[in-house]
């Protein structure tokens, strides 16, 4: 079982709480950027190189967010070789609302039917790109309480980012990541350290129930994701000075700190001036910064800048990117890998960073590094904490479980199926005239899809959704498993039967934030 150790949820509080395990899903076809710059008839390197961005990932109209978290959650539970009563809370983080009233996470349940565990907590969590986190502190909150039962949890975040034909539509994408919380976790929470700033403002928001589609304030979006970045970093700063103090230092706490920082991830471009950003808070906030040698060189003229009046002050951007380049290369760079080549996912958009950074690394490069985590959503709601990875790499352990079963993420791209930008188009039309009729069958093919993956195969004509999983061992003459997501008993056909562990190296600036 993952998070080998003792448990016991009668006892002293559990010892590093965090993440067991994580698996990732994204689509199985994408869309190239260059290729899109053309068909848009923008200037050549506005989304490749404006956004970093290579390619987007997309859904056809089979898949939904409700079958996306079928298929992560049922590819980690495989994976890990876990069964579904070893489950005691499942909360799902997304904004891709389908049913204003029945959660994504009662879908899912039809998963665990097999096993008879219905006695499991949690619900859907929503405020844009946050509420995956949002999600996982409540289950780091439920292990860390006196509800906890002994058992895991299990948080999933999902979503499909689509926009109206325009300078946001290249910054989409779609997935779906799950994670595994319990005790002795090779990515241990660090207590106390969780910088948040919520405020209210319209820079994204989607006030039409009928359509997938935004309303987006692209220059309000940046400047609150960027002002919510230099809030959570200065909470945290303090909270990791106190408890410092609290063991007699008084040592000053930077980006040096940090070994790693994902960030959440609405096009490449942004992260990387986001750490820009922390570099030009700590040298705000250094009481005598060396402008002479070393990070802070030439930058003695920016000493006395207001933050909040450089959210877009070209010349602050390019000096601080220019300085913390180095930082950039050997922090964040590595965890851009699916923002990259798949898009923006909201919700799972900062899991899917940490998943990419763990996936090129080996074990002992990460084990006892500190990671910081921001999680930014819009609104809007935004937290940075940080994680502590085992100091254990040892053959067999937590963590090189955790690195082995993400090794196979660049294959996984790989093989995905590149589709023109026309096609593309056609299936966002498709998706924006379809988009939650009733009596529906989708369209798209299965044939397509990687195997193990759960589909839309028709809506019914009170809106109920039937699914059913391409098998895993991509024999399409076989039976697929089906489920509906009807809670009515008479509707629910036989329970979903078990499949075969899938091994774990197979698999198949105009712009907004995004959230």
């Amino acid at each position: 079982m993952p998070g080998s150790g003792p448990i016991s949820c009668l006892g002293p509080w559990p010892k590093d709480v965090g993440i067991i395990a994580l698996e990732l899903y994204f689509p199985s076809q994408y869309v190239d950027q260059a290729e899109l710059e053309q068909l848009d008839g923008v200037a050549a390197g506005k989304y490749t190189v404006g956004l970093g961005q290579a390619r987007m990932g997309f859904c056809s109209d089979r898949e939904d967010i409700n079958s996306l978290c079928l298929t992560v959650v049922q590819r980690l539970m495989e994976r890990n070789g876990l069964s579904y009563d070893s489950v005691g809370r499942l909360e799902v983080g997304t904004e891709t609302i389908i049913d204003k009233s029945k959660s994504v996470k009662t879908v899912i349940m039809q998963l665990f039917e097999d096993s008879g565990n219905t006695d499991v907590e949690g619900i859907d969590t929503t405020n844009a790109c946050y509420g995956g986190t949002a999600a996982l502190f409540n289950a780091v909150n439920w292990v860390e309480s006196s509800s906890w039962d002994g058992r895991y949890a299990l948080v999933v975040a999902g979503d499909i980012a689509v926009y109206a034909t325009g300078s946001a539509r290249p910054t989409g994408g779609a997935g779906a990541v799950a994670m595994l919380v319990g005790p002795n976790a090779p990515l241990a929470f660090e207590r106390g350290l969780r910088g948040t700033h919520m405020q209210h403002a319209y820079d994204f928001y989607k006030p039409d129930l009928m359509s997938e589609y935004p309303v987006v304030d692209g220059k309000l979006s940046i400047e609150c994701y960027l002002s919510a970045l230099d809030r959570c970093y200065s909470v945290y700063r303090n909270k990791i000075h106190a408890q410092w103090q609290r063991e007699g230092s008084e040592e000053r706490f930077s980006l040096d700190d940090f070994g790693f920082l994902v960030f959440h991830s609405p096009y490449c471009k942004l992260v990387q001036k986001s750490l820009a950003r922390l570099m030009l808070n700590d040298f705000l906030s250094h009481p005598s910064p060396n402008t002479e040698t070393g990070p802070f060189t030439g930058l003695d003229a920016f000493r006395d800048i207001k933050p909040e009046e450089t959210y877009f002050d070209r010349d602050v951007e390019k000096a601080f990117m220019k300085a913390s380049a180095d930082l950039f290369e050997t922090k964040t760079k590595a965890s851009l890998l699916i923002s990259n080549q798949n898009g923006n996912m909201y919700t799972p958009s900062v899991y899917g960073c940490l998943a990419s950074l763990i996936a090129q690394q080996t074990a002992s490069q990460i084990a006892g590094q500190r990671i910081g985590v921001f999680s930014y959503g819009s609104g809007f709601a935004a937290t940075l904490y940080s994680l502590r990875v085992t100091q254990d790499h040892t053959p067999g352990s937590g963590l090189d479980k955790l690195v082995s079963s993400l090794s196979d993420l660049k294959v996984r791209l790989d093989s995905r199926q590149k589709v023109s930008p026309a096609v593309f188009s056609e299936n966002m039309k498709l998706r924006e005239d379809t988009h939650h009729l009733a009596n529906y069958v989708p369209r798209g093919s299965v044939e397509d899809l990687f195997p193990g993956t759960w589909y839309l195969t028709r809506v019914d004509d009170k809106h109920r959704r039937e699914y059913a999983r391409r098998p895993v061992d991509d024999d399409l003459t076989a039976a697929p498993e089906l489920v509906r997501s009807s809670t009515a008993p008479e509707h629910i056909p036989s329970p979903v039967k078990k499949m075969p562990r899938i091994p774990a190296a197979t698999a198949g600036p105009d712009a907004a934030v995004s959230n």
